[in-house]
């Protein structure tokens, strides 16, 4: 195993691997900031750290007072960078996103339009309860995360990179609620899912939040650092068996395809799509950077299959009135694939 670290850090160069060393720091950095408001949810925030490293939007799931949405102002706080909040609602049209355009006195007596932006003009924007907006509302939002620019009026407006998207959506509570269409959320790298935290950080959480404020949070990132840090993950090395097994693995939760197993079949209904495979060889380049790895492994690829692949299952009937979700389908696939690796 030291020979094949060996021979992949030999193909990055000396500042490569300098980088590499640099972004691990600082992700230690990062956690330990976070650590000083966020009680546990290590694996979420590893999770946000690579949908930020590697350009990929974030949807979290998870129940009421789990501090999604704190979670995500503070990993905000800790970066130089113009953060944002929408609050969906189901009278939200797509101008409260976007902006629209203003008829204002230019100071000489004449009118014209002026461009005002929208809260979708920063760089992490955090989409609270998504799925309260409707389908056109969710359209702009589509268009934003997928080609970082808005188009009003029949102007295009880019935005700012790095552009990140941080949604958060209520699994519980359905009522007066739009489910994210599948084409939109085939545009999340990750779902997240948070559950609850344990008896001894919950206690922890009563500590620290019926007392003194919340601290503030250091700045450890800028703008052009996350950028550069970006383009650094994208030339991490990958063995060409990880190339296939990420392939095998996608191309097994499609019940229609030769790959398929004979369990999944009736199980699914669709499965993952292409992009399912880029997520995970970025996912697993990301992860493998920030722990300081010169190189993907199998382990990094297997640790973001969850996140990757269980917003794109979609499960049959006869899999819901037997009690399986998409994550039991995803985790018996990710062991049934390790042994093909």
């Amino acid at each position: 195993m030291q020979d094949s670290i060996a021979l992949s850090a030999d193909r990055l160069s000396e500042n490569d691997v300098l980088a590499i060393d640099e972004l691990r720091n600082t992700y230690r950095q990062l956690c330990q900031e976070l650590g000083r408001v966020i009680v546990g949810q290590h694996d979420v925030i590893e999770r946000l750290a690579i949908c930020l490293f590697a350009r990929g939007h974030a949807l979290l799931m998870g129940v009421p007072g789990l501090a999604k949405t704190l979670m995500i102002g503070k990993l905000a706080e800790t970066m130089s960078l113009k953060f944002s909040r929408i609050q969906f609602t189901p009278d939200l049209m797509p101008m409260d996103i976007t902006g629209s355009n203003i008829l204002q006195d230019d100071g000489h007596g004449r009118r014209e339009f002026q461009f005002v932006h929208g809260p979708v003009f920063a760089n992490i924007v955090l989409a609270d309860e998504i799925n309260r907006a409707p389908p056109k509302t969710q359209a702009a939002m589509l268009q934003a995360m997928q080609e970082y620019k808005v188009t009003v009026v029949g102007s295009t407006f880019p935005l700012e990179p790095p552009f990140l998207v941080l949604a958060t959506q209520n699994p519980i509570e359905q009522e007066g609620t739009y489910p994210l269409p599948e084409a939109q959320l085939d545009r999340f790298m990750f779902l997240i899912e948070i559950d609850y935290p344990s008896e001894g950080e919950e206690i922890e959480i009563a500590r620290t939040t019926t007392g003194d404020p919340l601290p503030e949070l250091d700045h450890l990132l800028t703008a052009t650092e996350i950028i550069q840090h970006q383009n650094l993950v994208r030339r991490i090395p990958v063995p060409e068996h990880i190339y296939t097994y990420a392939a095998k693995l996608v191309r097994k939760t499609r019940p229609k395809g030769t790959s398929a197993p004979a369990w999944l079949k009736p199980l699914v209904a669709w499965g993952a799509g292409p992009r399912a495979v880029q997520n995970l060889i970025l996912g697993a380049k990301t992860r493998a950077a920030l722990l300081g790895s010169y190189m993907v492994r199998l382990e990094d690829i297997q640790d973001v299959a969850a996140p990757v692949l269980i917003h794109r299952v979609i499960t049959t009937f006869a899999a819901q009135a037997e009690g399986i979700c998409a994550k039991d389908i995803v985790a018996r696939l990710v062991e049934e694939t390790r042994s093909e690796a």
